[in-house]
């Protein structure tokens, strides 16, 4: 078993084949907005840490010497 296989769950996987297979209108008809919303979140906060929370943490010393 491969280590992406057992970080990513069984769900996500089946839509990325999904994806790859009938396209993005398949996912949205299968799984529905939420997937859309789970995206924009998760780079919601993953953007938040990397361009305000980071540079203001090294800005204070609080991060790197």
């Amino acid at each position: 078993m491969k280590l992406s296989h057992f970080l990513v769950p069984a769900k996500i996987r089946q839509w990325r084949a999904l994806l790859q297979e009938k396209g993005f209108k398949a996912v949205l008809k299968e799984a529905g907005w939420k997937v859309i919303a789970a995206v924009i979140v998760f780079y919601l906060i993953r953007d938040t840490f990397l361009y305000i929370i980071l540079p203001f943490l090294i800005a204070r010393g609080l991060i790197g010497d």
